[in-house]
């Protein structure tokens, strides 16, 4: 069983930054792909970002392409996403999550993720 904790949310103000980190523990595979999803209240989860296991493909929404970086250390079972000039809308809670199969670095769903973190609140002040 993996389990994954997210860290580094908190309080941004409009144009700022923020890098939220991912901790993975637990039995990991070669094929795990992960990603970035986030929900705001009311809101269904979206994706923002994923990654494959080398790290050499990386997809993002469209939404927040130009100002996020998915990154990771598999060394240090450590996921990373980078955040610049953030907006109001960019407000949600955010989630870390991880596959067992590299196809799903191509999916914008959230239903082919098999772990999920407990999220990390980012809000962001205007």
């Amino acid at each position: 069983q993996v389990q994954l904790v997210e860290s580094g949310g908190g309080l941004v103000q409009a144009g700022g930054s923020v890098t939220l980190s991912c901790a993975a523990s637990g039995p990991t595979s070669s094929d795990y792909a992960m990603g970035w999803f986030r929900q705001a209240p009311g809101k269904e989860r979206e994706f923002v970002a994923s990654i494959s296991w080398h790290g050499s493909t990386t997809r993002y929404a469209d939404s927040v392409k130009g100002r996020v970086t998915i990154s990771r250390d598999n060394a240090k079972k450590m996921m990373y996403l980078q955040m610049n000039d953030l907006q109001p809308e960019d407000a949600a809670v955010y989630f870390c999550a991880a596959a067992t199969t590299s196809a799903v670095i191509f999916s914008t769903t959230p239903d082919p993720y098999d772990y999920w973190g407990q999220g990390t609140q980012v809000t962001v002040s205007s």
